[in-house]
């Protein structure tokens, strides 16, 4: 028998499509859900795409995902209007074994952070190399004002972390600019292994709009694929 085992785009369709038949198995219809940003959410919103009219509308996380959803077909909806979402849908840069995340590398993570705290379920949808013992071997995104950036930055320094800036990548030498008009540093070296803690330290500092650590909102249900399979977990 031949071993197919999945590549990472195949993994990020496949779990794409578990987490579309959980979320119509258990939202009924008219309700709101909320959804991420992201390459894997991508998938998710086009997997979901043909489900579009199941759902009162969509509270968004970034411009990007917006715009993705409104070619769909979904109905976008300002969070200011909403006061609950049936569910939150998004990825994770990493997940720990307690459901807690790093989140942020596409550069929403205040946005995502907000949405998701409008909803009691957050379902993590993700391949397996997302999965870590101890949250911080991908940098940690933290979005700061501009004018705090420099001090924010020996903030962290102080306490071991390697910070760098964010560069655009559409726009060589140029600062890559959140949809809030933040900057985000890109936090090293630093090992969050109580990521609660580390989650309201940093987010104490002077100048931090919002840290990429989602400790106080972990994921409670987990959608996960490897290159042979797709797994839900609950936390």
């Amino acid at each position: 028998m031949k071993d197919f085992r999945m590549n990472i785009d195949q993994q990020k369709a496949a779990v794409a499509a578990a987490a579309v038949s959980y979320v119509m198995q258990e939202i009924p219809a008219n309700q709101i859900l909320g959804i991420g940003t992201g390459s894997t959410v991508n998938c998710f919103i086009d997997a979901l795409s043909p489900f579009a009219s199941h759902f009162a509308g969509v509270v968004s996380s970034s411009e990007a995902s917006s715009v993705r959803l409104l070619e769909k077909g979904f109905k976008i909806l300002d969070a200011n209007t909403v006061v609950r979402l049936a569910s939150y849908v998004d990825g994770a840069d990493e997940i720990n074994p307690q459901g807690q995340m790093t989140k942020g590398g596409g550069g929403a993570l205040t946005r995502e952070k907000i949405v998701a705290s409008m909803s009691p379920r957050f379902i993590c949808i993700c391949d397996e190399s997302k999965q870590v013992a101890v949250l911080g071997q991908y940098p940690l995104p933290v979005e700061v004002i501009p004018l705090a950036a420099q001090q924010v930055k020996r903030t962290l320094e102080n306490v071991g972390a390697v910070v760098h800036l964010r560069q655009s990548k559409l726009k060589p030498n140029e600062i890559f600019v959140t949809d809030n008009h933040g900057w985000i540093l890109d936090v090293s070296g630093l090992a969050f292994d109580d990521p609660y803690a580390w989650e309201m330290k940093i987010n104490n500092i002077p100048g931090v709009i919002c840290n990429g650590l989602f400790a106080s909102q972990p994921a409670t249900t987990l959608i996960v694929s490897s290159q042979a399979t797709v797994q839900t977990k609950h936390f």
